[in-house]
C-alpha cells in the first residue's frame, strides 16, 4: 500500500473513532481524488460539484460499513460509481420522456413538404441508410406494426433501449430528410 493510501485508511479509522479533524481531512482527500473521476464523466463543473457533495454525503451515511481491513479508495470509488449511475439514470430518464414517435415525425415532415405524403414507404431508402439495429427497429415498428415492447422482446433489448434507439433514428431521419 502507498503512503497516501495507508494514510486514508488511518484517517478513516481515526474518523470512526470520533476524530473530527481526521474526518475533515479524509473528506478533503476523498474529494481531491474523486473530482477528476467525475470530470471525465460529466460535462459541467456544477454537475461535478453537486454530485461530489452527494457522494460525500453517501460516504458519511455509510461510513459505519467501512471494513478497516480493506483499502479505502476502492470502497469510496464504489460508492461514487453507484451515485454516478443513479445521477445518469435520472438525467437520461428525463430525456427519454421527451422522445417522439414516428407519427409525430411524419406529421412534422408533412407540414414542411406539401406535395408529398411522408410514409414509411416513401422514406425507406433513408431508413436503409441508418445503422442496422436502428433500421431494424424502425422497420419493425412502422412497417410491421410492432410496439416498442414487442420489438424489445423479439430482438433481445430492453423496451427503453428500443425507444432510445428509435428516438435517435427519428432524429437522424429528420436531419437527412430536411437536407
Amino acid at each position: 500500500m502507498t503512503k497516501i493510501a495507508s494514510d486514508l485508511e488511518t484517517l478513516m479509522q481515526q474518523a470512526l473513532e470520533g476524530d473530527k479533524h481526521a474526518y475533515a481531512e479524509l473528506l478533503r482527500e476523498t474529494a481531491h481524488f474523486l473530482r477528476p473521476f467525475l470530470r471525465q464523466k460529466l460535462q459541467a463543473d456544477s454537475e461535478v460539484d453537486d454530485l461530489l457533495q452527494e457522494i460525500l454525503l453517501s460516504i458519511h451515511k455509510v461510513r459505519h460499513t467501512y471494513d478497516g481491513m480493506r483499502p479505502y479508495k476502492p470502497w469510496a470509488f464504489a460508492i461514487a460509481k453507484y451515485r454516478l449511475l443513479d445521477y445518469l439514470r435520472n438525467h437520461y430518464a428525463d430525456r427519454l420522456h421527451s422522445a417522439i414517435d414516428m407519427s409525430v415525425l411524419e406529421n412534422a415532415l408533412q407540414d414542411n413538404v406539401t406535395e408529398y405524403r411522408i410514409s414509411y414507404e416513401s422514406i425507406s431508402g433513408e431508413v436503409s441508410k441508418l445503422p442496422e439495429k436502428q433500421a431494424l427497429i424502425i422497420r419493425m415498428m412502422h412497417q410491421e406494426g410492432y410496439t416498442a415492447k414487442e420489438v424489445a422482446e423479439k430482438i433481445g433489448m430492453t423496451e427503453s433501449a428500443v425507444k432510445v434507439a428509435a428516438h435517435r433514428a427519428y432524429k437522424t431521419l429528420k436531419h437527412q430528410l430536411e437536407e
